[in-house]
């Protein structure tokens, strides 16, 4: 493995990379990208280059951005961080906000500057801020004026908000500097972004992603399986946190010149409503959402649609129908990982088989491994094991080995093969809870309810929910003499709600006796798992 030499001053992040035995194969295969590459670049300037800079680019309620917009202020932002703020290339830059106009601006505007990017979701509370600064080394935030509370309380972290109108804004500061930046020649394998990802022991895991990176996934899932055209109009729920997210509002619309509807908060009605009003043909969403845009009698809107696609976790066979008995659109099912930066298997029109995740995005190639790493046969189970050009790379993290082994990512699902390639999905293989789309990791909520002077122990695991997927379910023994009753789970459920983002609290909680254990202390959450569904079957 040899990387090109780097544009970084600030060389943390090549530093942290794994050694390179511990790295998977990378295979670019066709995809050909130079030496020197900014994807800031590829994505605004280039674009403009091809297609013009009156291009529509940002929607939003109210609000519309060209491409010409766009690249402004994004030079702007990048000016504002190299001139008034310091920033050298290879720092990072924290992010937190919902999807809007502004936040796209300031993740360009990073890249521009030769700036790592660092993009949370604006749920998270000061606990959850304060690691992920702490492991990625961030001293310097962008944030919208209405989510700095959580993050002023994070140490050692400079916050410039914008949004707010007042003198000492973000926006303020980039009206006083030139629309044109000349953007820093960062190396196509500089890192751009960390990505932060939940890790079943509960401490969230940093994966890297360099510049080219952002280009393959354009140029391989979108590129091949999605086809967007320049009049194409994107939405989607996902934050710019998730790189699910990323991709289906950033990437894959900017690499293609098309739109993006950039949407803060949308309950599924109001996604649906929103796509039949601004006629937006591509969409990305979890199962949990197109099931409740169904329920809520919103398949007349959806009907324009040409591409949804599906992902955060397993689409199952009844809804896919379901859709599309109503609207007549097939929705493409996928499987990616924050690891992977975005899809790797998911198929559309006619070659989707209802049920299926698909057969390998072109571009990669993915396998079913045993627990030695041997291909197991077509139609036995095991684990998906995955190559192709974008890889994992955790930043200074023992699990590395644990997610690359022998060259293959191994994404922690347990997948059937068929004899025509198609790939169905069976279950987890470890202990990650996948709600609504949302990777959730139980030990994390664990050590939240423990912090309680009430709980004695307690085992957060996954439990089937037709309408989530899963929900998080706590099973809590209480200290002696406490009373297990309604007003306590609330007391509990409020807890973690108030210490960490508010989507992972348990909304279920049982209290037991005791939690099932090895000789040697340790919890059994697979017992919890099988207990909860042999009461639900009985």
């Amino acid at each position: 493995m040899q990387l090109s030499p780097s544009a970084h001053a600030d060389t943390f992040c090549r530093d942290s990379l794994p050694p390179p035995g511990q790295w998977p194969d990378l295979d670019l295969g066709d995809l050909s990208y130079p030496v020197r590459l900014n994807a800031a670049d590829e994505l605004l300037d280039a674009t403009i280059a091809a297609r013009g800079a009156y291009r529509r680019c940002l929607l939003a309620p109210g609000e519309s951005w060209t491409y010409g917009d766009l690249l402004a202020r994004a030079s702007q932002v990048a000016g504002v961080l190299t001139e008034d703020l310091g920033l050298v290339p290879g720092n990072r830059v924290l992010l937190r906000g919902p999807n809007n106009p502004w936040m796209v601006a300031c993740w360009f505007g990073v890249l521009k500057a030769g700036g790592v990017a660092v993009t949370t979701m604006p749920m998270l509370r000061t606990s959850e801020l304060t690691t992920i600064c702490d492991i990625a080394r961030v001293s310097l935030a962008l944030c919208d004026h209405r989510f700095t509370g959580e993050l002023a309380a994070v140490p050692g972290v400079r916050i410039v908000a914008f949004g707010g109108g007042d003198s000492d804004d973000l926006a303020e500061a980039a009206s006083r500097k030139s629309p044109e930046f000349s953007s820093v020649p960062t190396a196509a394998d500089d890192v751009a972004l960390i990505a932060f990802t939940s890790g079943t022991t509960g401490r969230p895991k940093a994966t890297m992603h360099f510049h080219r990176d952002l280009l393959a996934v354009a140029d391989t899932f979108s590129a091949r399986v999605l086809r967007p055209g320049p009049d194409d109009l994107f939405a989607g729920t996902p934050p710019l946190a998730f790189t699910f997210g990323l991709g289906a509002v950033v990437l894959f619309p900017f690499r293609a010149g098309a739109a993006s509807l950039l949407l803060e908060k949308a309950t599924p009605a109001e996604l649906a409503d929103h796509i039949a009003a601004f006629d937006v043909t591509i969409v990305s969403t979890a199962p949990t959402a197109y099931r409740a845009m169904l329920a809520a009698g919103k398949a007349d809107q959806l009907r324009g649609l040409r591409k949804p696609v599906s992902a955060g976790e397993h689409l199952p066979g009844p809804t896919w129908q379901a859709f599309h008995d109503a609207t007549g659109v097939k929705i493409i099912d996928g499987i990616g990982s924050t690891e992977m930066l975005h899809i790797f298997i998911g198929s559309a029109g006619e070659e989707i088989r209802p049920g299926s995740t698909g057969r390998e995005v072109p571009g990669y190639h993915a396998a079913i491994l045993d627990a030695d790493g041997k291909q197991v046969p077509d139609g036995e189970p095991g684990r998906l094991a995955v190559k192709g050009p974008t890889g994992c790379r955790y930043l200074n993290d023992p699990r590395q080995q644990a997610y690359v082994q022998d060259g293959w990512n191994i994404t922690g699902d347990t997948y059937i093969r068929d004899a025509d390639g198609y790939f169905w999905y069976q279950a987890r293989s470890d202990d990650m809870i996948i709600s609504g789309g949302y990777n959730i990791a139980g030990p994390e909520i664990e050590e939240v309810l423990l912090a309680h002077p009430d709980v004695a122990e307690c085992g957060v695991v996954g439990v089937p929910d037709e309408a989530r997927g899963q929900i998080v379910k706590a099973f809590v023994v209480l200290r002696a003499g406490t009373a297990g009753d309604e007003a306590k789970a609330r007391e509990l459920q409020d807890l973690v709600k108030g210490s960490i983002a508010p989507y992972k609290y348990p909304r279920s909680v049982e209290f037991v006796q005791s939690l099932p254990r090895t000789n040697t202390g340790k919890l059994q959450r697979f017992l919890l798992r099988l207990g909860d569904e042999a009461a639900d079957n009985s």
